[in-house]
């Protein structure tokens, strides 16, 4: 699961995560959202970053592909500046700036101010268990720095069931995700889905809000 996967994967046109339609969990629940600037991890072309931009929101995506990044602007016909900020090479346009980059690399400074909402469609799902550890630890400590007050962090997720460890994208049950976030987060549970079924395997999204804890304060529900 090097960066050269996902690269060769977009060059391939492998891109199976990529959904032809904004996701209808994102417009369930962040639709009333006033307008804030949204982070979202491993963003690809995703269709959901224009919907947001139109919803008043500032965007900051973060993708590894330059194929993806390039698509994007290309495909919404949005004139496109280019800078560096840090390890990455930052794509503007509008309201919208993509950071093409390891997303492991990105430090607070490189966001360019605070944050009210994050999202994640296929961030998490993309990875495998123990990268998702290295991956939830990295988002706890950026959102430890740029969260505003009021910051939501809207995460979405597949389950396989019976759970297996295929992917991407993987399975990722309610117990991990509390695994993952209880410790700084309380989580709660907004429903499932089913997107999928066959040979006996169900395929449900799950769709969690996480809202980040003062620090000190205790945690509840961190058990499924």
């Amino acid at each position: 699961m090097k960066p050269e996967f996902w690269k060769d994967r977009w060059a391939r046109g492998e891109t199976g995560w990529h959904q032809d339609e904004v996701e209808p969990g994102l417009v369930a629940h962040l639709g009333g959202l006033a307008p804030t600037r949204v982070l979202v991890p491993l963003c690809g072309k995703s269709l959901d970053i224009a919907w947001l931009s139109s919803q008043g929101h500032e965007v900051i995506g973060i993708e590894l592909s330059e194929i993806a990044v390039r698509s994007f602007f290309a495909e919404h016909a949005m004139p496109v500046t280019e800078s560096r900020r840090g390890a990455f090479t930052a794509f503007s346009s509008g309201t919208v700036t993509i950071l093409l980059g390891d997303f492991f690399d990105l430090r607070p400074e490189d966001l360019g101010g605070t944050i009210g909402a994050l999202y994640d469609r296929a961030a998490l799902i993309a990875l495998p268990e123990e990268m998702r550890a290295r991956y939830a630890r990295k988002i706890t400590e950026l959102v430890s720095v740029v969260a505003r007050p009021g910051f939501v962090h809207l995460q979405l997720a597949l389950e396989r069931t019976p759970h297996d460890e295929n992917g991407p994208p993987h399975s990722v049950r309610e117990v991990e995700v509390r695994r993952l976030y209880s410790g700084s987060c309380d989580i709660e549970f907004l429903g499932r889905e089913l997107v999928g079924e066959s040979n006996g395997v169900r395929v449900d999204e799950c769709t969690y809000r996480l809202t980040p804890r003062a620090q000190g304060a205790s945690s509840h529900g961190s058990s499924p």
